[in-house]
This record gives structure tokens, C-alpha cells and sequence, in this order.
């Protein structure tokens, strides 16, 4: 039997330690897919992403089988990002400064994520830490929305259902020609938080939507 070193971490039972060098390859695809994904969008290929990590095709075919379960991996990660960037936002005091920082942040990810814009309009990828991510942004969104009401800074009538469709909306100017400056969405932002936010003597809204909302950037919907 082997001796472990010093400091080494023993292996589950049925279970070999990746080699350094397979572990690095792992790396290197993961990397190489976000950005990959990041710029073709979810049409790219698994040879397209060896090709970007400088490996052999049967390599990354290893790793991953087929281009769902990579791409499943790579936006676990990114949504767990947004998640954690969600989970910060409600420890904040001012909820609606939180709701409106998270948005931004969550949005100016997907203003250089061609895949990550494609996966929050399409259901194509809904593997289970997916799942449970979308989850988790959805359930600190609302609890934001919900605080923001009581603390009297959320516009009335706005509601947790009002969120998703605003972010496509974003995204919809971020869809716009090239020749359009790439953070024209700021402007259109700025003027959506303010008509969310409490004023004096604002008129009432129309009534909630009908139609199923879009998603919150990286969000699960109801």
C-alpha cells in the first residue's frame, strides 16, 4: 500500500487522486469554455473549446462527453457567482440600493457573456446545480423586493414578478447593432431603478403582468 505524504488528503474509498497534470486540464477546459461560450454563445462546440485550450480534442471528450455537461459546468460557476453576488446584496441595510447594485453587477455579467445571455432566455441547460442556483438568486431577489416594499423605497405595486421581465428588457438593448455603444444598458437601467424606486405623487401602476416573466439574469421561474 502506498504512503500518503505529509499533509495530503486521503482519497474517498473507490476513488484515485487526479494527477496534476489531468487537474490542470481540467482547469484549462473550464477556462477555456467560459470564454469560449462567453463569446460564440451556447452553438460552440466541444472542438472549439479544445482548440481554445490548446488540447486534444479526445481530452476534453474525457473530461466531458458532450457539450451539455460542459456547459452545465461552466455556468454552475457562473451562477454560483451571481448567487454569492445576490447572497452579499441582502446582507446590505438599504434594500433597494442592494436590489439595484445586484442587478447591475448580475447584468454587466451578461453584457460580455453571449452564452450566459442565451441561457437566461432559453431553457437549453437545466442540470441540478442549475437548479439550485436559479433558486437561490430567485429567493434573495424576492427577499430584497420584499424588504424594499416594507422599508418604503420600492415603488407600490412593484412586485417580485416585475424583476425578470425588466432584466429582459436590458437585454434586449444589449442585443441592439454593434455600432451601438456596448454600455448603452447602463443609461436604460438607470432610468428603470428610478421609475422602480418610491417617489411623491407617483400615479398608480397598471396591473401586474399575464404573461409569463423572463428570467432574472441566471434566475429559475415559477
Amino acid at each position: 500500500m502506498g504512503r500518503r505524504t505529509e499533509g495530503e488528503e486521503p482519497a474517498a474509498p473507490g476513488t484515485r487522486p487526479l494527477r496534476r497534470d489531468a487537474e490542470l486540464n481540467r482547469r484549462r477546459i473550464l477556462q477555456a469554455g467560459r470564454e469560449v461560450f462567453a463569446a460564440r454563445g451556447l452553438q460552440a462546440t466541444l472542438n472549439d473549446v479544445a482548440h481554445h485550450a490548446g488540447l486534444g480534442v479526445g481530452t476534453v471528450y474525457r473530461k466531458y462527453p458532450d457539450k451539455q455537461t460542459l456547459a452545465e459546468a461552466v455556468f454552475g460557476e457562473e451562477l454560483d457567482e451571481i448567487a454569492a453576488m445576490a447572497r452579499e446584496a441582502r446582507a446590505e441595510d438599504d434594500a433597494f440600493a442592494a436590489l439595484a447594485g445586484f442587478l447591475e453587477r448580475a447584468l454587466a455579467r451578461a453584457a460580455h457573456n453571449r452564452g450566459l445571455r442565451e441561457l437566461m432566455r432559453r431553457d437549453t441547460l437545466e442540470g441540478a446545480a442549475l437548479t439550485r442556483a436559479r433558486r437561490e438568486i430567485t429567493s434573495h431577489c424576492e427577499h430584497l423586493v420584499a424588504r424594499a416594499r416594507t422599508q418604503g423605497t420600492l415603488r407600490d405595486g412593484v412586485t417580485e414578478a416585475d424583476i425578470a421581465p425588466i432584466a429582459a428588457m436590458i437585454d434586449a438593448v444589449m442585443a441592439l447593432p454593434a455600432e451601438h455603444p456596448s454600455e448603452t444598458w447602463r443609461r436604460y437601467l438607470a432610468i428603470v431603478l428610478d421609475g422602480l424606486r418610491a417617489h411623491p405623487r407617483q400615479a398608480p401602476l397598471p396591473g401586474p403582468p399575464r404573461t409569463p416573466p423572463a428570467r432574472v439574469p441566471g434566475a429559475d421561474q415559477p
